[in-house]
C-alpha cells in the first residue's frame, strides 16, 4: 500500500468553504453610513495635517526675489584668527511684500549640518549688507533666507565658501604665468580671483600676464596641507616690468627702464610713472575688502638688474627707494599696514646670475623692517630654469621648488600670526 503524503486526499470541510450571505437592509444602511463618516473624518485629518506642514515649513511667496552680490562662489575669506573669519554679505531683495524683512543665514558643512542665525542687516531701499561669522575651513555652503514673520519670502545660496588664507602675488614674469609647465592644484582648495569671479587655481592664473605656468598652485597646496584651510590668490604680476613702472602716478625718476610701456618722459628729460600698474594693484586689493588678504608676495628685480644697455640699469640705492615707496604708498592707499614679502630676484641666464647691488637693496628692506624676507630665487639654476637651464624663467621643477621656497619663508611667519 502506497503511504506517500501525495496519495492522500483530504476533502475540504464545509466549515472552511466561503459562504455567501445577505445582510439585512438595516445592517447595510448602517455600514454605508459608517463608511461615509470615516471618509469625512479622513478628509478633515488630511486638511489639518497639510495646514500643520505649511505652518512648520512656510512656502516662499511668489514674486519675491533675493540675489547675492557677495560672497561669490569659490571665494576664500581671509580669516581674522586661527579659528574663524567674517563673511561680508551683500545683496538685493525685491517684491517681497515687507519693507524690512528679517534675514537669516547658515553655514552648511560637509556633513550637512548648520544652524540658522539671525543677521543684523543694514538696508538701503532693497539693498542690504550683513556680516556672518564662520569657522575657518571649507568648502562650506552658505544659505540665506528673507522672512516676513513665519513666511519665507525668498532664499539664495552660495555653494563654495572658504575661510582661510589669501595672498596677493605681484612683480614680473616669475611671479606670473611664464613658467615652462602649467601647474594645477591637487587639493581642490586653492582658488584665484580675477577681479570679477573666483575660480580653481589651474594655470594660467587670471589677472597676471603670460599663458603658461606659475608657482601659485603648488604653493597654495602646501599651505592648505600645512594649515588645513582653503587658500586664495590675487595674481597681479606683469612680465618684464621694472620697479620704476610700479611707482604711483607721476612719481619721477632719472633713469628710464628698458621697456617704456608704463612710463613717460618729462620736458626736462626726467621720467615718471603713469601709475597704471600701481593703481591696478591697489584697486584689486580694495576688491578683497578691509584686511581682506594676509600678505603681498613680491618677486621682481630682473628688469632693473644688469640690463643690456647699462644706462638702463637701476642702482641698488634707487631700487630700495622706489620699492619702499611702492610698499608705503600701498599701505597708505589701503589704510592698514599690509605685510610685504620681498624675494631676492636678479637672475637672467648662466653667466649673468645675480646683481649684488639689487640683491643688497632687496635684502635691506627686510633688515630695516620695511618688508619681510622672501626666498632667494637666484639660487635656482640649471634644472630649475627653462630652455634646458639656459632661460630666465622656471622649468616645471623650478616652479615647484620656487613654491617650496616661498612656503619656507611664509609658513613660519604665518604660524606666529595665528598664535
Amino acid at each position: 500500500m502506497d503511504r506517500t503524503c501525495s496519495s492522500i486526499v483530504h476533502p475540504e470541510p464545509d466549515t472552511l468553504r466561503p459562504r455567501k450571505c445577505k445582510l439585512p437592509d438595516y445592517h447595510l444602511a448602517l455600514v454605508t453610513c459608517t463608511m461615509s463618516r470615516v471618509r469625512k473624518v479622513a478628509r478633515v485629518l488630511a486638511g489639518a495635517l497639510a495646514l500643520g506642514i505649511l505652518l512648520l515649513c512656510p512656502p516662499a511667496v511668489l514674486g519675491a526675489e533675493l540675489t547675492l552680490s557677495h560672497p561669490l562662489d569659490y571665494e576664500v575669506i581671509q580669516r581674522a584668527s586661527k579659528s574663524k573669519g567674517s563673511i561680508q554679505i551683500e545683496g538685493n531683495i525685491a517684491d517681497g511684500g515687507a519693507s524690512r524683512p528679517l534675514l537669516e543665514a547658515r553655514i552648511v558643512e560637509q556633513n550637512g549640518c548648520g544652524n540658522w542665525r539671525r543677521l543684523r542687516a543694514r538696508f538701503a531701499l532693497t539693498k542690504f549688507q550683513a556680516v556672518l561669522e564662520a569657522p575657518a575651513g571649507g568648502w562650506y555652503r552658505m544659505e540665506l533666507r528673507a522672512l516676513n514673520g513665519p513666511t519665507v519670502l525668498a532664499a539664495a545660496s552660495v555653494e563654495h565658501i572658504g575661510v582661510g588664507e589669501v595672498f596677493v602675488v605681484a612683480g614680473q614674469s616669475n611671479s606670473a604665468n611664464h613658467g615652462a609647465e602649467k601647474q594645477t592644484p591637487r587639493t581642490g582648495l586653492v582658488t584665484t580671483f580675477d577681479g570679477t569671479r573666483w575660480q580653481p587655481s589651474a594655470d594660467p592664473q587670471p589677472g597676471a600676464s603670460g599663458s603658461s605656468g606659475s608657482f601659485l598652485p603648488p604653493f597654495g597646496d602646501a599651505i592648505v596641507e600645512r594649515f588645513r584651510v582653503p587658500v586664495g590668490f590675487l595674481a597681479c604680476g606683469v612680465g618684464a616690468t621694472s620697479v620704476r613702472e610700479w611707482l604711483p602716478r607721476d612719481a619721477p625718476f632719472p633713469i628710464p627702464p628698458t621697456l617704456l610701456g608704463n612710463v613717460r618722459q618729462l620736458p626736462d628729460g626726467r621720467w615718471q610713472s603713469t601709475g597704471q600698474l600701481f593703481t591696478s594693484l591697489t584697486t584689486r586689493m580694495h576688491q578683497l575688502g578691509p584686511r581682506g588678504f594676509r600678505a603681498v608676495l613680491w618677486h621682481q628685480g630682473e628688469s632693473d638688474a644688469n640690463q643690456k644697455d647699462p644706462t638702463r640699469t637701476l642702482p641698488g640705492r634707487l631700487y630700495r627707494q622706489y620699492l619702499e615707496r611702492v610698499i608705503r604708498d600701498s599701505r597708505h592707499e589701503l589704510g592698514w599696514n599690509v605685510p610685504w614679502f620681498v624675494a631676492q630676484a636678479t637672475y637672467h641666464v648662466p653667466g649673468d646670475e645675480a646683481s649684488a647691488d639689487i640683491r643688497a637693496a632687496q635684502r635691506s628692506l627686510a633688515t630695516d623692517g620695511i618688508a619681510l624676507e622672501g626666498p632667494d630665487t637666484d639660487q635656482l639654476k640649471s634644472e630649475y630654469r627653462d630652455e634646458n637651464g639656459n632661460g630666465v624663467h622656471f622649468s616645471g621643477n623650478g616652479l615647484r621648488e620656487h613654491a617650496a621656497r616661498w612656503v619656507d619663508k611664509v609658513a613660519p611667519w604665518l604660524e606666529l600670526q595665528l598664535r
